[in-house]
């Protein structure tokens, strides 16, 4: 009798072992999608940070007259003379979708590591992603992306600078909840001058091929997002157009 009840109490206790175990796991599957998200926002978070911090540095590194170091005013130059070119000629290379994987300068070049432009915040998202020139698949799984023949995100009349990110990647969420957007709502542009401020205009659903519906619209300042549609999908996208608020 007391060798059955001691087979009971073993039976149980492996029982009840077994049982916590189940239970853990299961609720480490659940939380894991939570955890990769924390992990993606405080990496995405703390490159932003990085960008500011190395940006103040330059801005604040003068030379003896106490203007700001040359070759940003020389990068910014040849960056708004690409999106005036972009403009005169029409973005005739924009028919190309290899085009988008290059990026349209060489930053290295200027001083600014992995071709990271800035950054984009999206506060009713939640999300604030490094942008990166070029849309490589290596790029994207890092952050935002700027298209390449599109306007480089420094602002200006007759631009439109188009940012794409997936649609959740590796359980980040990047732009997977763009349609919580509503017409109204701001974002922020951060590049290596300034903050730019940006406001919900206007929404679509358009196919892959309508390029013409992402193109620079005369007179306007705008940067337009973009990703896949419907969610886990890839049969259209959806965009969001953000025209430049007045400081």
């Amino acid at each position: 009798m007391a060798e059955d009840t001691g087979r009971m109490s073993k039976t149980r206790k492996i029982v009840i072992i077994i049982s916590c175990v189940v239970l853990l796991a299961g609720i480490g599957i659940m939380a894991f999608p939570y955890l990769q998200q924390w992990v993606y926002d405080r990496s995405a978070r703390s490159i932003a940070d990085k960008f500011d911090q190395w940006r103040q540095e330059q801005v604040e590194t003068a030379d003896d007259t106490g203007e700001r170091i040359p070759y940003l005013q020389e990068l910014y130059a040849a960056m708004q003379a690409y999106n005036l070119d972009l403009y005169k000629n029409g973005q005739e290379g924009f028919r190309d979708a290899w085009s988008y994987q290059e990026s349209s300068f060489d930053l290295a070049a200027w001083g600014v590591k992995d071709n990271m432009v800035g950054y984009i915040d999206i506060p009713q998202m939640n999300v604030k992603l490094p942008i990166y020139l070029g849309a490589t698949t290596e790029n994207m799984k890092y952050g935002a992306v700027h298209l390449t023949q599109t306007s480089l995100p420094i602002g200006g009349q007759n631009t439109n600078s188009v940012i794409a990110a997936h649609r959740g990647y590796s359980g980040a969420a990047m732009f997977r909840d763009i349609e919580i957007l509503e017409i109204g709502d701001e974002i922020t542009i951060t590049n290596l001058w300034e903050t730019m401020v940006y406001r919900v205009a206007e929404i679509k659903v358009i196919r892959p091929n309508e390029t013409n519906e992402v193109l620079i619209q005369k007179g306007r300042d705008l940067v337009t997002l973009i990703t896949c549609h419907p969610y886990r999908y890839n049969y259209q996208r959806y965009v969001v157009y953000c025209e430049r608020v007045d400081d």
